[in-house]
């Protein structure tokens, strides 16, 4: 059962090599998890584009600290591997962080059994996709999203019937408002989110103004909006793309620095997920309540 202290110790492990055959380089992972505690839930985390395994300690530690076995990918995009826009592997990265995340998933009892004996303390009926970003869209799919071709039809179903929840965070919306840069160099950007049947917690900055798209903050409200139930939104007001720091308090690309902001992102995503894995519904209802309540800075809509 997970613990609800956050004082609680955690251990990581790194880096554990997973096999991915016909991956141009290795896959890596880290685990993080906590000391003590049985049939832990898991987290498989999809980090942003040009992260690693390395990043988003402030919510990884949280969700550790809180119960979880976290366990963290490094994907191909990753600026550590040095594959820029321009390189033809680029085209198809995102169907290799579809695979690295279900090689995870398949190989998930070898990753815990060489992270210090973790496959004995696992509950493997309690799995979650999570992801930042790019790799939020790529825990999307494993929800069950599609992906859209030139023509507008659906991809190829990458769902995992192993993962049973999920969170997005600063998910992209739909592609039909794509900025040329993005058209011409992100195709795949394109989501079908009618699909994604797994409860799933949508996490938006009201001030989360893409780049890549010519709509403004509420595009990354799609994936709640155009999904099937059962669906929470997490909507923060003055959040901007990584909510405060996700991915590391000093990160060259936190715009809007904010410890108490990125602490509600993970404890909301913990929350939510205990809920849906029927662990413990006592968090989330306080969170809900905390937010009907509170000074509108932030707000949670459930479907």
């Amino acid at each position: 059962m997970p613990s609800s202290h956050l004082d609680q110790r955690i251990v990581a492990v790194k880096p554990i090599t997973v096999p991915a055959p016909g991956r141009s380089l290795d896959l890596q992972v880290k685990v993080t998890a906590p000391l003590s505690g049985q049939n832990l839930p898991v987290i498989v985390f999809s980090h942003g584009n040009a992260w690693s395994l390395d990043g988003y300690e402030p919510l990884v530690d949280r969700w550790a600290a809180a119960g979880f076995i976290v366990v963290q990918p490094t994907h191909l995009d990753s600026r550590r591997n040095g594959i820029a826009w321009d390189d033809p592997r680029f085209a198809t990265i995102w169907r290799v962080r579809i695979a690295d995340l279900h090689a995870v998933i398949d190989g998930l009892g070898d990753i815990l059994l060489q992270a210090g004996g973790l496959e004995a303390r696992v509950d493997h009926e309690r799995i979650a996709v999570v992801g930042h970003s790019w790799g939020a869209q790529t825990a999307g799919v494993i929800l069950g999203a599609r992906v859209l071709d030139a023509e507008g039809s659906p991809g190829e179903d990458f769902s995992h019937s192993a993962v049973s929840a999920g969170a997005l965070i600063a998910a992209t919306g739909t592609g039909d408002t794509l900025t040329p840069f993005a058209a011409e160099h992100l195709p795949f950007m394109r989501p079908d989110y009618s699909t994604m049947t797994t409860p799933a917690l949508i996490v938006a900055g009201g001030k989360d103004q893409s780049q890549l798209s010519t709509r403004g903050p509420e595009w990354f409200t799609d994936a709640y909006h155009l999904s099937p139930s059962p669906k929470g939104l997490l909507a923060i007001a003055e959040g901007e793309h990584t909510l405060g720091g996700l991915a590391g308090e000093m990160a060259a690309e936190t715009t809007d620095e904010d410890p108490a902001r990125v602490a509600l992102v993970a404890d909301a995503i913990s929350a939510y997920l205990l809920d849906a894995f029927k662990f413990d519904d006592d968090a989330w209802s306080a969170l809900d309540n905390a937010a009907a309540t509170g000074d509108g800075t932030w707000s949670i809509t459930s479907k």
